[in-house]
């Protein structure tokens, strides 16, 4: 049985302030209180197989880094849509749960997304301060999400 929360991280660390996503997840390893409760994943991208990730999960929670959203993160609740990456080999978290529906014929488990502020992203760099500084807020809120488990108070 998988554990019930699942936290998704997309990002590749070799991109600068891409890496924000992955570099949560790291921060979460090991932690005490997730243990038993969340399932850690790591990808570059979101794919079509990446569906059966979610299921028999109580909700998932995808994280990636975001040029556009507010500092120092948006948390907010997703749910499934078809778009443009719906036949892609690179998916939304939208299109993963939309694509869950129609796999399984139901909806998917209730579905967050933490969209990280970040500024660069050109191959090579290293993570910039401002992104350091969003990345710390984050994870901050990401263990009392983990920590807590309570959907009501996500939402």
């Amino acid at each position: 049985m998988p554990a019930p929360i699942l936290v998704f991280a997309v990002g590749n660390e070799s991109r600068g302030d891409d890496a924000l996503a992955p570099l949560l997840l790291r921060s979460l390893e090991g932690s005490a209180d997730a243990a038993g409760r969340v399932e850690l994943i790591e990808d570059y991208q979101l794919q079509v197989e990446h569906v059966t990730d979610l299921l028999d999960r109580s909700a998932v929670l995808f994280v990636d880094a975001d040029m556009s959203c507010a500092e120092p993160f948006h948390f907010s609740e997703i749910a499934a849509e078809k778009d443009s990456s719906y036949t892609s080999h690179v998916m939304t978290p939208f299109a993963l749960l939309h694509t869950y529906r129609q796999v399984y014929g139901t909806d998917a488990p209730p579905a967050f997304l933490m969209r990280i502020r970040g500024y660069h992203f050109e191959l090579g760099n290293p993570l910039s301060d401002k992104a350091t500084a969003n990345l710390e807020a984050a994870t901050k809120r990401m263990r009392e999400l983990c920590a807590d488990g309570d959907l009501q108070r996500w939402r």
